[in-house]
């Protein structure tokens, strides 16, 4: 979930900033005297990695925002009680501060970690994984969350999205400029030729590129499954998967979107699998089993 947030903040970031900076004719400034490549790819870093950050800074009230996400400010119940004190133990043991803890409305089982550093994170569970599993399944999947953050995933993310988005920003205007100037054949600075292509192949380019993103989702998630193994013990954790691979195999019991570690029914296979957040559970239970803790 948090992966799926921060790329969605981060698309609309880059693209209504790029719009705002063809207004103000940035764009045409660049191209005065044709395509200056090594100043279209400083404005392009610069523009590239600073989408990138501001998403990193406004993910988490972007989360509470987007879930519906209450934070535990004084527990009510016994549950809520529980669980401020699990957060707490596992992220001592993480080496984290205690990140603030929410619950969200959701009747599948969920949850997620995200925020700008990892002694300011939130991590936040669903109303039905609490509802469903176990406490020793809900601290191994807390601890899951925690690995998260205390392995400086979100942060890591950030820098490899700044790459793609320097890399999207920097070949759409490229893109824009060969097809208004050769194509359309326009020599009087970049036209409306130049807006509609460049945005499109930004937006289409963002997405291609996000399977990069993607591609290092699923990477974490081994070391995240580990560091829950860690810290609420292998058979939590492995018990976990095994409930959500049982719950993500029953009909109607999740929905196609996402899912419980924002995992979808079933493995995708081709192009589909470029496009997984999550490698699929079979695989991640048998690393998990074989990993040396």
């Amino acid at each position: 979930m948090r992966i799926l947030l921060f790329l969605a903040t981060n698309l609309a970031v880059i693209l209504v900033a790029s719009f705002t900076l063809r207004l103000l004719g940035v764009d045409s400034y660049l191209a005065q005297n044709g395509i200056d490549y090594g100043s279209l790819l400083a404005f392009a870093a610069v523009f590239g990695f600073a989408g990138a950050f501001i998403s990193l800074l406004i993910s988490k009230p972007m989360a509470k925002w987007s879930t519906r996400a209450q934070v535990i400010e004084s527990p009510r119940t016994p549950a809520e009680r529980w669980l401020m004190e699990t957060v707490a133990d596992l992220s001592g043991k993480a080496g984290i501060k205690m990140p603030e803890v929410a619950i969200f409305p959701a009747s599948q089982s969920n949850a997620f970690a995200t925020g700008w550093n990892r002694n300011d994170a939130l991590v936040a569970v669903s109303q039905g994984l609490l509802e469903r599993f176990n406490k020793d399944e809900i601290r191994a999947v807390l601890g899951h969350e925690l690995g998260h953050v205390a392995n400086g995933d979100m942060v890591t993310l950030t820098l490899i999205q700044g790459v793609v988005n320097t890399f999207v920003i920097f070949a759409s205007r490229v893109i824009g400029s060969f097809v208004d100037r050769v194509v359309f054949r326009n020599e009087q600075g970049h036209g409306l030729v130049f807006l509609v292509v460049s945005i499109a192949a930004e937006l289409v380019l963002g997405i291609l590129a996000s399977t990069i993103v993607f591609w290092f989702s699923r990477r974490r998630e081994y070391r995240a499954d580990i560091a829950g193994a860690q810290l609420a013990g292998r058979a939590s954790m492995i018990h976990a998967l095994q409930r959500l691979k049982q719950e993500s195999e029953v009909p109607d019991q999740m929905p196609d979107s996402l899912q419980a570690f924002g995992i979808n029914r079933g493995a995708r296979g081709g192009l589909g699998a470029l496009f997984m957040t999550h490698p699929p559970l079979e695989e991640r239970i048998a690393a998990l089993q074989n990993a040396k803790l």
